[in-house]
């Protein structure tokens, strides 16, 4: 397949995932055209012909190939395609969802785009009805795409949904269902070819396809970026990186690595016969250290953000043993409940400096807050789906220590 030709690549958007799925479209349209420029400028140099010229051929015989996918604008430039065909989602009073593809998508490699922890109204009936939706809607409105998608002809379908829905239910502690797994096969058994996804809950969710492949993205390079423009944090020698839980051990060691700075770990003693309420009613029953974190410059980092009880609590205690600033960065940052105001309350006290996130989630109200820094990770899930619908190996997004290597060596 011509790489400099993405007529057959099309982004759907479900009812919560269009800012995402937009920011997504406009990575796309510059990558694409980039390529093309740069296809053009080497096979004019081959061939010795000027760019404009074999702009135009190539431009031919793309539309030879796609003859009814024809793209209207100039022979001999990039004519940007219409990357997300026009879908009418429908809610009817009962709640039931309804998903319409408005053009033909035959033959076409199909991205689905969802954000399931987006809690904000979202538009159907024409924009003429907002409703708020829960997970189980969101899950419920993919469903019934993906099955549009297939019925229409799609020849791939891709889910892409930066938060993994129900990750947290990935293991068995007693009479319950892997819920985690059971989401994916139902998926696969629609027709889903591959998931997208940003940095899983557990690693075990890879493992429970058939036939899906899954791939895990992470956000380290656009949270390390983030974290080098935090005002000389970096450049501080008293700087340490410390494990929030045994559990994000990998992670932040390979923070530890690229930083090149120590790490440290927290260990947190639990009472499951607590229930967690909120931030405030959690049950960690004692946290202890291993490592040294007096006087100096804290980073932690995990995965998901929840009503920030865990997080909060650890602050505290790191902050109790002498930390200087503490830093945290979150790739999945829910922010549920009340846990901005208790951020709120705990920024003002002094229990930490700045929180960085990623857009994974669909947020309005953190982002007005003086302490949280966001950072887009759009480019990157674009760059995915480039990859992927030219048959390209991702191993340069999903491995990114070279990259990272160069961030520091900068000038």
């Amino acid at each position: 397949m011509n790489y400099s030709n993405p007529a057959n690549l099309a982004v759907l958007a479900c009812p919560g995932g269009e800012v995402f799925a937009n920011a997504v479209i406009a990575h796309l349209e510059k990558e694409y055209c980039r390529n093309f420029e740069c296809m053009a400028e080497t096979l004019a140099k081959r061939y010795n012909l000027d760019v404009p010229a074999m702009a135009e051929r190539i431009n031919c015989i793309n539309d030879v190939v796609h003859p009814i996918r024809q793209v209207s604008g100039k022979p001999d430039a990039f004519r940007t395609p219409r990357f997300n065909p026009p879908v009418r989602f429908s809610l009817f009073p009962n709640g039931e969802v309804k998903a319409e593809i408005l053009e033909s998508i035959r033959g076409k490699d199909i991205y689905i785009v969802q954000d399931v922890e987006n809690h904000y109204p979202v538009a159907f009936n024409d924009g003429k009805t907002r409703q708020i939706l829960s997970v189980n809607d969101h899950l419920m409105t993919i469903l019934v795409t993906v099955d549009a998608a297939r019925q229409a002809g799609a020849e791939r379908v891709t889910l892409v949904v930066p938060i993994y829905p129900y990750s947290r239910q990935h293991k068995k502690k007693g009479r319950e269902g892997l819920t985690a797994s059971r989401v994916g096969k139902i998926l696969e058994s629609l027709g889903v070819n591959r998931i997208i996804t940003l940095d899983l809950h557990s690693r075990e969710i890879v493992n429970a396809f058939n036939r899906l492949r899954l791939e895990n993205l992470h956000a380290s390079y656009q949270i390390i970026r983030s974290l080098s423009e935090l005002s000389g944090v970096l450049l501080n020698d008293d700087f340490v990186v410390v494990s929030p839980d045994t559990g994000a051990v990998d992670r932040n060691k390979f923070y530890a690595t690229a930083l090149k700075k120590p790490l440290a770990l927290l260990y947190k003693e639990r009472d499951y016969s607590r229930v967690s309420k909120d931030a405030l009613e959690n049950n960690i029953a004692e946290i202890k250290l291993l490592g040294n974190v007096k006087g100096k410059t804290v980073f932690m980092a995990d995965d998901m953000l929840g009503t920030g009880g865990t997080l909060l609590k650890a602050m505290q205690f790191l902050k109790d043993q002498g930390a200087g600033k503490v830093i945290a960065a979150i790739s999945l940052p829910l922010f549920s409940g009340d846990a901005i105001s208790y951020f709120n309350a705990a920024y003002k006290a002094g229990l930490f400096y700045r929180i960085i996130g990623t857009n994974a989630i669909y947020q309005e109200a953190v982002l007005q807050q003086e302490w949280y820094r966001t950072v887009d990770i759009t480019k990157l899930f674009a760059q995915t789906i480039s990859r992927l619908h030219q048959g390209l190996p991702l191993s340069p997004l999903l491995d990114n220590r070279d990259v990272i290597v160069k961030l520091f060596a900068e000038p």
